[in-house]
Formats: C-alpha cells, sequence, structure tokens
C-alpha cells in the first residue's frame, strides 16, 4: 500500500520543475497551435488534391469508453498551471481532456490524461499498458456525436524523453492520445520513471441519436 500511495504523486511531480513529463515544454503546445490554425484555415501546399480526413466539429468530450478493459467513465477538463505546464486530473477515477488542444474528432492530436493509481488503489488508467493495437476508444461529445478511435500503439517512455511532439503535436488527421504514468517505480523519488502513451487514430463518427 505505501507504494500505491506514494506512486499517486506521478502526475504531479514536475508541476514546479516546468517540466512537467505528461505536458511537454510549453513549446510542443506553440507548435501544435500552428499546425491547427493551418488546418481550419484550409492552407496547404501546392500539390495535387488529397482526400478530406475524417474528423468532425469542435464538441467537448463528456465520456470516455474503453471496453477492452471495461472503462466507462466522464470526462473532466484540464488548462495550464501559473507556470505553463499541463494541468492534470484532481481525482484519480477521472480522466481530463487538456482543452488547449483540439476535442476527440477534430483535426489535430487530442489528449487525456488520467492517474494510474491512488492511495486507496488503483485509479482510472490502472490497466491501460493492457491496450493493444485494434482495441477500440469511445470518446462521446456534448453534441451527442460518438467518435470512435482505434489503437494503432502502446510505448512506454522515460520521463525525460517523453515524445512531446508526437503526442501533442498535429499530423494532419484526427489521433487521440491517452497518457498516464508507468514503467519502474523509484522509491527515491517517490514517482514511476516512465510515462505510457495509447496512441489512437479516428476510424468512425456515429451521430447524434435522431441525427440524419
Amino acid at each position: 500500500m505505501a507504494l500505491v500511495l506514494i506512486g499517486s504523486a506521478c502526475l504531479i511531480v514536475g508541476i514546479q520543475q516546468h517540466q512537467h513529463p505528461l505536458a511537454g515544454p510549453a513549446q510542443s503546445l506553440k507548435v501544435h497551435e500552428a499546425a491547427r490554425a493551418k488546418a481550419a484555415n484550409g492552407q496547404a501546399s501546392a500539390g495535387p488534391a488529397k482526400l478530406t480526413p475524417l474528423a468532425t466539429t469542435r464538441s467537448t468530450p463528456v465520456e470516455l469508453t474503453v471496453s477492452a478493459i471495461s472503462l466507462t467513465v466522464s470526462l473532466s477538463t484540464l488548462g495550464l498551471n501559473a507556470d505553463g505546464t499541463v494541468q492534470v486530473p484532481t481525482d484519480a477515477q477521472q480522466p481530463g481532456w487538456f482543452r488547449l488542444g483540439p476535442t476527440p474528432g477534430e483535426i489535430g492530436s487530442a489528449v487525456i490524461l488520467g492517474h494510474v493509481d491512488s492511495h486507496a488503489g488503483p485509479a482510472v488508467f490502472f490497466k491501460l499498458p493492457s491496450l493493444v493495437a485494434g482495441d477500440l476508444v469511445d470518446v462521446g461529445l456534448a453534441d451527442g456525436v460518438t467518435a470512435v478511435f482505434k489503437v494503432t500503439s502502446v510505448a512506454t517512455y522515460l520521463k525525460a524523453d517523453f515524445p512531446d511532439n508526437a503526442v501533442y503535436t498535429s499530423n494532419g488527421n484526427s489521433a487521440l492520445q491517452l497518457v498516464t504514468c508507468g514503467g519502474t517505480f523509484d522509491s527515491a523519488t517517490g514517482h514511476y520513471l516512465s510515462n505510457i502513451v495509447v496512441y489512437t487514430s479516428l476510424t468512425k463518427l456515429i451521430p447524434a441519436s435522431g441525427a440524419p
């Protein structure tokens, strides 16, 4: 139990160091915003016409469902701390969507962060590392649309090597990254040494009930 208690600080450690491992440096957020603005304005380099990627309009995500790990949970909303780092959920059993990025289903990389454990035991993303390519992740939006994503890969990174650009920067399609802590627990520092990132891509949009 002592291990779980200390490990719950994983998503919090680093906020005061201006380099939160789940958020990435502020520069990556600027890169993401520039990419998002470019996509929104329809800017593209000259060349052959390309198919319009699957996407929906901006709508706040309200519910996350991951059937493979029997998870259905409401979502909170996260912003930035005073020092410019990304906030993390205050409730160990409720993940949060980073509201300064795209909403799930928009063009760009949406990000949802959640805790792996707490003083009470396993937290909301405790089973996240067990996901495999092909598993589905559903996100219910406030407008009634459900964005369905498919897991493409699950990766573990040492916090010093956290790939902020890969997680937060747009690649021109609609993606969703789920982020938590994992790897080896360091009793000397009181937190896990790594982060786990589940990468997904949008595969389907289910209209609101009754919508054409």
